[in-house]
């Protein structure tokens, strides 16, 4: 049986942004402006392992644009990491942080390694080292990393120490995602499933569904799709499918979310790596299969593509929101679009993530803290205001919400880049 050939994600990028452009009518000077990154920058770097040899890894950094203010973008670790797939990602964060206007640009990092094979001093050299090597293009006014895939607040405490070191003094700013103890936000290990939640509030009323009692099924049972399933739990829906990297459950009457979590760590401390399959009074699917169950919300909260031309069809979700970076393909939004089935696009269903980024570093630079209950209500009027106009922007052009967003989103690119001008 032949494969499905990789989708190529910056392709995926490009073409979502050509479709946009064309609604819009830019001009092709400032297409080509805005088609391909500012800057791509790869560093190949040696680490000492623990039995003593040394290592080569290749990682990356790039800013695709810088024109409403800093780059913002995540760094992730995975053997599938590529330039292409970090210069989609950079572009998505640019129209991200446009759809739900704050002022910053799009940037993404990558480390072409697997961190479950390396132990924590290995992993400390190794993201030590990367942030050396790409010392020159970030700080807390050029470029601001965040974790990503496979990176958390461990790693991105030692990128703002490595930063710090370098300087002579402590720099928050130059990184978020950190422990609340040296400059981390209330709020932003949850900010990307909150920002999801609320995006599914808004969208439930415009599709006449009630989250309660609502079929829910999540693909990826990380940080974002655990933490949305118990959310969405908590407010009455049926959670009925999650999977991880490992497998997937299913069971038409739904299940806690939080025991399937609690079961996943309890396996995790049994030499093997923990996963949701064989929670008890579930049948076992396929982390794609999770995708076609029967539910009214979808949530695909892993990786890129895996909605595409040839699952498109099966997909019996009302609602689909994307927690997940780029999960669907052009092709599948043109099917689910004609089906009437109404996708939250990443740039504004995940945004929640970078918008609490944005919440921290604006405490970072001024040493002034918020509590958790201010950050809520500022996330949530950020996040309403953004679904409010990315739904009137896809209604007045007659397209779906990615096209929508995307408009919304170039639009606003297009103008600072418009203002500022081609120096020199």
């Amino acid at each position: 049986m032949a494969t499905e050939p990789r989708v190529n994600p910056f392709a995926v990028a490009q073409s979502q942004f050509d479709r946009a452009a064309a609604k819009l009518n830019l001009k092709p000077d400032m297409r080509s402006i805005l088609r391909e990154p500012k800057r791509e920058l790869i560093v190949h770097f040696p680490v000492e392992m623990r039995d003593g040899t040394i290592q080569t890894f290749t990682g990356y950094r790039v800013q695709h644009n810088l024109n409403r203010g800093p780059g913002k973008g995540g760094i992730r670790y995975s053997l599938d990491v590529t330039l292409d797939e970090v210069k989609a990602l950079a572009m998505w964060m640019t129209w991200k942080c446009a759809t739900v206007d704050i002022p910053f640009g799009g940037a993404k990092g990558g480390v072409i390694c697997d961190p479950g094979a390396l132990n924590n001093r290995e992993l400390e050299r190794l993201t030590r080292r990367y942030a050396t090597e790409i010392s020159a293009i970030i700080g807390p006014y050029i470029d601001i990393p965040a974790p990503d895939v496979n990176t958390g607040s461990r790693e991105m405490a030692w990128i703002m120490d490595t930063y710090s070191m370098h300087n002579g003094y402590p720099i928050p700013g130059v990184i978020t995602g950190k422990p609340i103890e040296i400059g981390g936000a209330e709020g932003r290990g949850s900010a990307t499933a909150d920002g999801v939640v609320m995006c599914i509030e808004k969208a439930v009323e415009h599709v006449q569904m009630d989250i309660k009692g609502a079929r829910v099924a999540v693909q990826g049972f990380g940080n974002a799709g655990q933490i949305a399933a118990s959310l969405l739990h908590k407010l009455g829906a049926q959670i009925v499918a999650v999977s991880d990297t490992h497998g997937g459950i299913y069971n038409a009457a739904g299940f806690d979310p939080d025991s399937v979590l609690h079961y996943k760590q309890e396996r995790s401390h049994d030499n093997r790596r923990g996963s949701v399959a064989g929670f008890p009074g579930t049948q076992e699917v396929s982390v794609s299969d999770v995708l076609e169950v029967p539910c009214d919300i979808l949530i695909p909260a892993a990786v890129e593509n895996q909605l595409t031309k040839r699952n498109a069809a099966n997909i019996q979700a009302k609602l689909i929101a994307e927690a997940a970076n780029g999960p669907t393909t052009l092709e599948a939004d043109d099917i689910l679009f004609k089906r009437g089935i109404t996708v939250i696009p990443d740039i504004l269903a995940n945004a929640g993530g970078v918008t609490v980024s944005y919440f921290e570093w604006v405490q970072d630079l001024q040493r002034f803290f918020w509590d958790l209950a201010e950050t809520e209500v500022r996330l949530r009027k950020i996040m309403t205001t953004a679904y409010d106009h990315v739904a009137a922007m896809a209604k007045e052009h007659h397209v779906d919400m990615r096209t929508g967003a995307t408009m919304l989103a170039v639009a606003r690119v297009a103008r600072a880049t418009e203002l500022r001008g081609v120096y020199p």
